[in-house]
């Protein structure tokens, strides 16, 4: 007895320590959810070539990829905009370089490989003005591209990620007639800070979209459309299902979108290395008030708000999902549950090869079509 009575003694304190371990464990990953994380590296350079105006880069899924993309660098130059992969082997891929970089420039080795490609509204050569729109979270910053029809698409881009991000959808869309108004919201870099600068996944972050809309309804709008890219589709959702103007949404484009967080942060978990339940205790965290502002959020996220494939019945008007088969960041498999939900609204055409939010990058002919199509059948073109 005596012998089981020391064993019981050194069991619960090791099964507490074993405890506060987890909690911390699944805290952190948490926070991992709702920090904004800026600056990022996620590709090496290995060597640049001035005279043929080349670069080689480590290879991966995403640098190997044909088309045309960008490359966040430190050094002499901050961005440089890549072309037509030249050259490979099983380590490197030497590629086009359409930004020129003088000889002497310094560039280092850390670098973000992007689909982003422009990098400001001057580049598209198109009428562009920056405004103010006044959101619940403070003036948000954004460009408006104007155009003939009294339709705007308002432009939401993703997590990690600012506007610029958008810019690839602005020529086909004013092609079509529409004007563009292209935003910021709370935590991303430009519009304001909230008060714990943690992103809402969508929950808190669509008030900023719902004040774009009425911006657009007060400045000649009279119906609008939402354009959302990976994270920033969670958001055009949110606002579709929350906002008080959405009889005023006539429909979505949703880009390698967030349709349930749940499937998204699972897949994600599993690529890190995190294996069950590990995800869901983190986003059982952040499902409670307290346990989600230890974790760095401002509020509890209700993960079932989120889910637009339970939800789908709520949704009213026509959506036209582009996602890559092997997105490879966000997996397409709740578009997928979201088309075959709602067969009736969803057009979902097959994209593949392109990995996240890419599909511009690597078909821009394609992508293009597939956006000028739904506009035109749905009537949204201005010359439609």
């Amino acid at each position: 007895m005596k012998s089981l009575r020391h064993a019981v003694a050194l069991l619960v304190p090791a099964l507490f320590a074993l405890g506060g371990v987890l909690a911390f464990i699944v805290l952190r990953v948490a926070r991992r959810v709702v920090t904004p994380v800026r600056g990022s590296t996620d590709a090496e350079i290995i060597a640049v070539d001035t005279g043929a105006q080349t670069i080689e880069l480590g290879r991966t899924l995403d640098t190997e990829l044909p088309g045309r993309y960008g490359l966040f660098t430190t050094g002499t130059s901050g961005y440089v905009k890549l072309g037509a992969v030249l050259s490979a082997d099983a380590t490197s891929v030497r590629r086009k370089l359409l930004t020129q970089i003088e000889p002497g420039a310094q560039v280092d080795r850390a670098a973000r490989f992007s689909g982003w490609y422009y990098s400001s509204p001057s580049e598209l050569h198109l009428p562009s003005q920056n405004v103010l729109i006044g959101s619940p979270a403070g003036p948000c910053p954004a460009w408006f591209f104007p155009a003939e029809s009294s339709t705007w698409v308002i432009q939401v881009h993703g997590r990690g990620a600012t506007r610029a991000e958008c810019l690839r959808a602005v020529p086909v869309l004013h092609a079509a007639g529409l004007s563009s108004l292209v935003v910021s919201y709370r935590n991303d870099g430009e519009a304001p800070r909230s008060r714990g600068g943690a992103y809402s996944l969508g929950a808190a972050e669509w008030r900023d979209v719902d004040a774009a809309i009425a911006y657009a309804l007060r400045h000649g709008a009279e119906r609008v459309l939402l354009m959302g890219w990976s994270m920033g589709g969670a958001v055009a959702l949110q606002t579709a299902v929350n906002s008080g103007n959405r009889d005023r949404i006539a429909g979505m484009i949703l880009e390698s979108p967030v349709v349930d967080w749940r499937t998204v942060l699972r897949f994600q978990a599993n690529k890190a290395g995190m294996h069950a339940p590990l995800p869901d205790l983190a986003m059982g965290a952040l499902s409670v008030p307290f346990t989600a502002r230890m974790s760095g959020a401002e509020d509890a996220i209700h993960f079932d708000r989120l889910d637009m494939v339970s939800r789908a019945q709520e949704l009213a008007v026509p959506i036209l999902i582009l996602h890559s088969e092997d997105d490879g960041f966000v997996p397409a498999d709740a578009s997928h549950a979201l088309a075959e939900a709602r067969p009736d609204l969803v057009t979902m055409p097959r994209f593949s090869v392109a990995r996240h939010t890419k599909i511009w990058n690597y078909d821009q002919t394609g992508w293009t079509a597939a956006i000028t199509d739904w506009l035109q059948e749905q009537g949204f073109s201005a010359s439609a």
